[in-house]
């Protein structure tokens, strides 16, 4: 085995460990900025604190690292469209104002998406080209989902959570239960 640490070799490693999906958005006062990424975890249950980390490569990076507030979006795989929204860049990815609106507390958030958390910002270590955030849960809206209905195309329930695995965007259910 080899002991080799490249930055190839590393992500060679993740690419085969998979990762659920969120969608992370904030706005420190220049416009909303969204970024989907892999990296979310929980952290503590009291105080409610989850993590996630955001590379300086995003254009997202400057307005999240700074701002005082997020909305984690916890996809599922009903709301890949979102997914790849915050994954694509260049584009704008609140030009279609029909997906998103404000909290009453000013916070931008995607409708539609069954779990969402609204945390402040308690603590943002730079790690090499990233920013690992921590944040506490100041509200979670949690919305019951028709977990009867069977999506075909995605192979499980439409509202199975949305998975990322070796470049590809999975879904998990039933069919993908082990015991």
């Amino acid at each position: 085995m080899s002991t080799t640490s490249t930055p190839s070799r590393f992500t060679a490693a993740f690419r085969a460990h998979p990762a659920g999906v969120a969608l992370v958005t904030a706005d420190a006062g220049g416009g909303p900025v969204a970024l989907t990424a892999t990296s979310v975890a929980s952290v503590s249950a009291d105080p409610p604190m989850l993590m996630f980390s955001v590379s300086d490569a995003s254009s997202s990076s400057p307005t999240i690292a700074v701002a005082d507030t997020v909305v984690v979006h916890l996809l599922r795989a009903e709301q890949l469209h979102l997914a790849k929204l915050g994954a694509t860049s260049g584009i704008d990815r609140f030009a279609d104002v029909s997906l998103w609106e404000r909290m009453p507390t000013g916070e931008v958030y995607f409708r539609d998406v069954h779990t969402r958390i609204r945390a402040r910002a308690v603590e943002r270590v730079k790690a090499g080209a990233a920013w690992v955030i921590v944040v506490e849960a100041m509200d979670v809206d949690v919305q019951e989902g028709d977990m009867s209905g069977v999506d075909d195309r995605m192979g499980g329930h439409s509202s199975a959570p949305l998975v990322y695995h070796d470049r590809g965007w999975h879904s998990l259910g039933d069919h993908s239960r082990l015991e």
